[in-house]
């Protein structure tokens, strides 16, 4: 079934839910990893980063092929339906809509990606496009490819200060009488609460994701372990959420940097196939800048977008509905002519 084109000019549509708490220029700068003081969330975001990855190491010792199809299986199911499908597609750009029941099953699935929950994750991305390329942009890699891939999240004070300006200087307070924070299961990546995603921030099913976030995880790891010992364990949780994790911090700072632009966007995104391939389609990264609104990324036969597919799947089967698409004057206003590296 084809898919509904809208005329969409813009990304004016839900503006409520897209708005900045704060225009006022912020000139964050880069703080050097090494060199500065690492707050409570910080130290907690770094451990665990580098107990997956420790746990990555055990598995050349502990690899059974059950094991590694396992991770296989959970790489695509997480990675597909839970983040380039629910977080990326459908709750921040609101490309399409599903039935209620849907949309929690895939944003549930999306949790154990292990990158934050729904209101953090689409809170983050939705400043990535408002402030693309800029230093209010939470993980360009304008600032080094390091930081644009990874070391943001190591830095909530950099952060916050970059999307929730008002709350920098109770989080300033907080940090330096060492309060911690209340809820030790909510994964941080910056202080306050951004009103740039109420609309999942008024819905209880995503709240109780944040408060509980940490548990799903743990949840996982133990089932995983009782059904296939240490090799489930290192497999479908280590080595198949690091090489997810790096593969999307790629799109971040490699789809700011390598490969060609087809569309005049104004930043530095890139297409390229190697990511698209990886990622379900979302390494089209220039063609998703032009058109943050459209449900597909590969708007070429050839650009594998595996994502849309299963977006037609879900259409032809009456579940997704209103599917975005980019209209032809959009594209004409944005210009066709590929600029080549």
């Amino acid at each position: 079934m084809e898919a509904i084109k809208k005329e969409l000019e813009d990304t004016n549509n839900d503006q409520k839910a897209m708005a900045v708490e704060d225009e006022a220029p912020v000139r964050s700068g880069q703080r050097p990893i090494f060199k500065r003081k690492w707050t409570s969330v910080d130290k907690r975001t770094a451990g665990a980063v580098l107990a997956m990855h420790l746990l990555c190491l055990l598995a050349p010792f502990h690899f059974t092929w059950p094991a590694f199809w396992l991770a296989v299986v959970l790489y695509i199911i997480t990675g597909l339906f839970g983040l380039t499908l629910s977080y990326h597609r459908h709750l921040t750009h609101k490309s399409f809509k599903l039935p209620k029941w849907l949309e929690y099953t895939f944003a549930y699935i999306g949790v154990h990606t292990y990158q934050g929950d729904p209101i953090d994750w689409v809170s983050t991305h939705r400043y990535h496009h408002q402030f693309v390329d800029t230093e209010r942009d939470p993980h360009t890699p304008t600032q080094g490819f390091w930081f644009g891939h990874v070391a943001w999240i190591f830095d909530s004070y950099g952060l916050t200060k970059k999307v929730s300006p008002k709350h920098v200087e109770n989080f300033e307070e907080r940090n330096r009488k060492g309060k911690l924070f209340r809820n030790i299961f909510v994964g941080y990546l910056k202080y306050g609460r951004p009103n740039n995603v109420e609309d999942l921030q008024k819905q209880a099913f995503y709240r109780f994701l944040r408060r509980t976030y940490i548990l799903h995880h743990v949840g996982l790891a133990v089932v995983l372990y009782a059904v296939g010992g240490l090799p489930f364990l290192v497999w479908g949780m280590g080595v198949r959420i690091v090489s997810f994790q790096h593969i999307t911090f790629a799109v971040n700072s490699l789809g700011h940097m390598w490969g060609n632009q087809q569309w005049n966007t104004g930043d530095q995104s890139r297409n390229n196939w190697v990511l698209a391939l990886l990622i379900f389609g979302e390494g089209w990264h220039n063609n998703h800048h032009a058109f943050e609104y459209s449900a597909r990324h590969g708007l070429e036969w050839w650009q594998l977008d595996v994502t849309w597919w299963v977006i037609l799947v879900l259409e032809a089967m009456g579940l997704a509905t209103d599917v975005k698409l980019p209209s032809q004057h959009h594209m004409q206003k944005l210009g066709m002519q590929p600029k080549c590296e």
